[in-house]
């Protein structure tokens, strides 16, 4: 038998509430499946488990917020089942509507009866637009019915604590050095137009997936970059599975992590930020997204900041920084000057277990291979 607990989903997540269960005692589990959700202060999470096994006993009850590390169920090692004839499919009823956990949680601190809204996402499914509609349609109770109800909790401002409690811990405990290097992008943003011009636009590449491949590849040489500072030693990573800074809708920030960067090509990267970006904002992440980031990249360039120092989320030792994409004077090898595409990138790293000379050289070889685009495929 081993136990289920509650995994911290990010540096500045101390508890989290459960939503709901995808499981019952007696169902068998892979690994990777999706057997809760939980609700962070940031969103609510598909948590997976990490284990083959069947489902004993359920501990933890939807509705209850938990400390992270609590166990919420137990299960017994995997075995193999006897084959059985397939269920009829069950009737619809609230716990299988389809519908996504934020729309999930915002019907539950609106009132809103799920099996009374109707879906317009994807095959029917209700969306957090959906549940707000509803609302605005629910009766308006008489005067004397009215009643002073203590406010839902604001999750921007719970967001923001969180996030500044992480921060916090992060400057308290961790020795950040910075560095900054300003990257001539002109090879790469003329390889990318002219790669570009090849597709059709659902097709077509962001410079951002050219900058991540690009951290990913150099990280190859500096496994002091990539991996966790835990219980007093760094324990490198040889994966590199790069959390993504993402700016939410409401306010505030996830960075959760596309795997094995290194190994995918552009246009697999490509598919995999568009798609994250798109669960983030939606509050439909996973739990191995938001656990095992090895280094997180923030690019803020679309804000239009020449340069960013991000702060380090911890366990993780380094977090590399993009600022905006934009035409610089620019002194040539031959001497010549002219006006030419450039970024700032920048290091955030943990003296601990690098120093400044060992971020310089991964600063440069970063510029290396942006100067090589085609080499990124």
């Amino acid at each position: 038998m081993f136990e289920f607990k509650l995994p911290s989903l990010g540096a500045d997540m101390d508890e989290g509430k459960l939503i709901e269960w995808k499981v019952k005692p007696g169902d068998a589990v892979k690994r990777g499946q999706v057997i809760a959700v939980v609700d962070t202060s940031k969103a609510a999470v598909d948590v997976e488990i990490w284990e083959d096994g069947v489902v004993s006993e359920l501990i933890t009850q939807p509705g209850e917020t938990i400390p992270v590390g609590t166990v919420m169920a137990r299960l017994n090692g995997a075995a193999p089942a006897p084959a059985a004839p397939p269920r009829p499919a069950a009737p619809p009823v609230p716990g299988r509507l389809r519908v996504s956990p934020a729309a999930r949680k915002v019907a539950l601190a609106k009132g809103v009866a799920l099996e009374k809204v109707l879906g317009t996402g994807p095959q029917g499914a209700i969306t957090v637009e959906d549940v707000e509609k509803a609302a605005l349609v629910k009766r308006e109770p008489k005067a004397e019915e009215r009643r002073i109800e203590p406010a839902a909790p604001d999750r921007a401002l719970e967001m923001r604590k969180a996030i500044a409690a992480a921060m916090t811990r992060s400057k308290r405990e961790i020795p950040h050095y910075y560095l900054s290097q300003t990257v001539p992008m002109q090879r790469a943003a003329e390889w990318l137009a002219a790669e570009n011009a090849k597709r059709p636009v659902t097709k077509r590449l962001l410079m951002a997936v050219l900058q991540l491949k690009a951290v990913a590849v150099a990280l190859a040489g500096f496994p002091d970059l990539n991996g966790f500072y835990r219980d007093g030693a760094y324990h490198p990573v040889a994966a590199v599975h790069a959390g993504v800074a993402i700016s939410l809708r409401q306010g505030g920030l996830v960075a959760p992590a596309i795997h094995d960067v290194a190994q995918l090509p552009l246009d697999d990267l490509m598919t995999a930020l568009t798609d994250l970006v798109r669960r983030a904002r939606a509050g439909s992440l996973r739990s191995s997204e938001m656990s095992d980031p090895t280094i997180t990249v923030s690019n803020i360039g679309e804000g239009g900041v020449e340069s960013v120092f991000p702060i380090i989320y911890p366990p993780q030792v380094a977090i590399v920084g993009f600022g905006t994409l934009a035409p610089r004077p620019w002194v040539a090898p031959d001497g010549g000057m002219h006006v030419a595409p450039t970024v700032v990138a920048s290091l955030g790293a943990d003296h601990r277990v690098s120093d400044g000379h060992r971020g310089a050289l991964f600063l440069a070889e970063l510029a290396r291979r942006l100067q090589e685009p085609e080499k990124l495929r």
